[in-house]
């Protein structure tokens, strides 16, 4: 018995190690992906020859599995948790909203502003480009000043200069 609590529990240790290595390897954070697919490699192994030299070969395999399957939801949890990298928010407005634009500017965001055609009226585009970690509180003041907002988040693989990028050199965000 106490041979399938440790498989399990090092299922939930090895499979949000290996989203982290895979989301860090992505993210090309060369360093943090080697560490952490050097803790991977030993939790698999460990876990592994649990289950291949064990008395309970079928219990241990559904353990195994089972714990693989929750190793998956702990994964993504840690990993939102962590929120790595950047997001860009793209915030479609009816009006131009200079209380909100003066509040994000004043919070740290990094906010461009474009005006465009809608279909019924003249809309405003406010682009911002943040951190991940930010993301919620981002969306939590635009809903704030602006419920019917339309907003979308990407998440950037690459960029150059602008607001962010001096910001990080300054602060090493």
């Amino acid at each position: 018995m106490k041979e399938l609590a440790l498989i399990l529990i090092l299922q939930l240790c090895y499979v949000p190690m290996l989203a982290l290595r895979t989301i860090s390897m992505v993210k090309k954070m060369t360093l943090l992906t080697s560490v952490f697919g050097i803790i991977e490699c030993l939790i698999y192994v460990f876990g592994l020859s649990l289950v291949l030299t064990g008395n309970q070969t079928f219990w241990g395999l559904i353990v195994y599995a089972l714990g693989y399957g929750l190793g998956l939801i702990v994964g993504i949890h840690v990993e939102d948790r962590l929120a790595i990298g950047y997001t860009s928010a793209i915030v479609n407005i009816r009006n131009k909203n200079e209380e909100l634009i003066k509040f994000l500017r004043d919070t740290g965001f990094g906010v461009t502003i474009f005006e465009g055609e809608g279909r019924e009226s003249t809309r405003y585009r406010l682009d911002i480009l943040t951190k991940r970690n930010r993301e919620s509180e981002l969306l939590a003041i635009i809903e704030k000043f602006e419920p019917s907002a339309f907003v979308i988040f990407y998440e950037p693989k690459h960029f150059k200069g602008g607001y962010i990028l001096s910001l990080m050199k300054r602060k090493r965000i």
